[in-house]
């Protein structure tokens, strides 16, 4: 299983490939605020773990598993952000939120999550009775 800054990396990887066709050192850096240095090192280690294919001053490419594991992670991260603006978190708060606990949760909380999601995006006359809710619920400190 990669650890939580593996699965940054690989999530970059994956968009950059799916948006460009290739993902560069340079490219993942920028992307991940990082020194190239780091993301070389980074590479060799996915390289390592068969999650991709890295020769120098060539470049990269994902293996299957590497594939699997990157849209697994870009969807992840996608649902958790829908869960986020659904339940009403501020927009300015959603991509830090999701950075901050995509890596802390359990395939069955992910699952339980996503059913959620499915089920009020499939009820909107329930999504209005939420969110009606909510602004009868807030507090003169919102």
């Amino acid at each position: 299983m990669p650890t939580p800054s593996m699965e940054d990396y690989l999530e970059r990887i994956y968009l950059l490939m799916v948006e460009k066709g290739y993902a560069r050192v340079s490219d993942i850096a920028e992307h991940l605020g990082v020194h190239p240095s780091s993301v070389t090192k980074m590479v060799q280690k996915l390289d390592r773990e068969d999650y991709l294919i890295y020769e120098k001053y060539r470049g990269l490419m994902l293996t299957k598993k590497g594939q699997k594991i990157g849209k697994r992670l870009v969807e992840r991260h996608a649902m958790l952000e829908s869960f986020l603006r659904l339940i009403g978190v501020d927009e300015a708060h959603v991509y830090e939120d999701v950075e901050g606990i995509e890596h802390h949760l359990s395939s069955n909380t992910l699952d339980c999550m996503t059913q959620f999601v499915e089920f009020f995006e499939d009820k909107p006359e329930l999504m209005a009775q939420f969110r009606a809710f909510q602004e009868s619920n807030k507090t003169d400190d919102e």
